[in-house]
């Protein structure tokens, strides 16, 4: 049996899924899916943006990370970390309440790229690879794409309550565009 979505008759046209009546997952399996996936993801960048902004959790703080920036080839280490922290933390949160959901995918997209560029070089593999970095990037991507599910705060603002694959796409290429023009600067 395969699921379908078929258009409603509502003014907005959003695809409905209807899986559950052809025997597969209800929505509503999807949708704790998302939340689950969305807390984990969006909670681990947010604890990684407070190392930066507060020095939380064993983190550097900004001036601490601020150097590690500079180490890197950013310009002005402590205002990047301000801004990585700032994108990591709220963009982090965000995911997590599914506020914003698309926004939040970018600015944790964005991070990191930049994140990505910086590790490159030392394989995929942990100690020194890049895999988690690589999985973080590709969740909040998928969470900007798909949406945040029905259990998000985005569900009571109206202009994203029925998430559309353009607000998702918009939002990636935003992500990823804020990095290239961040790395541009980077030496």
């Amino acid at each position: 049996m395969s699921a379908t979505l078929h258009t409603t008759g509502s003014p907005s046209g959003v695809a409905q899924y209807d899986g559950a009546r052809n025997g597969g997952a209800s929505p509503n399996a999807y949708d704790g899916g998302l939340l689950l996936l969305r807390l984990a993801l969006g909670l681990t960048v947010a604890a990684h943006g407070a190392q930066k902004l507060f020095g939380w959790f064993g983190g550097g703080g900004l001036e601490g990370t601020g150097q590690f920036f500079t180490m890197s080839g950013y310009p002005s280490g402590e205002a990047m970390a301000l801004i990585a922290g700032l994108s990591e933390t709220l963009g982090g949160l965000g995911l997590a309440c599914g506020l914003l959901t698309p926004l939040a995918g970018a600015a944790v997209l964005g991070t990191m790229i930049n994140a990505l560029a910086v590790k490159w070089g030392g394989g995929f593999f942990a100690p020194e690879g890049v895999e988690y970095e690589v999985l973080l990037a590709a969740g909040a991507a998928a969470l900007a794409l798909t949406g945040p599910g029905r259990i998000a705060a985005d569900r009571f603002l109206p202009g994203l309550r029925a998430h559309r694959l353009a607000y998702g796409s918009t939002a990636v290429a935003l992500g990823a565009v804020s990095a290239g023009l961040v790395l541009l600067v980077r030496n």
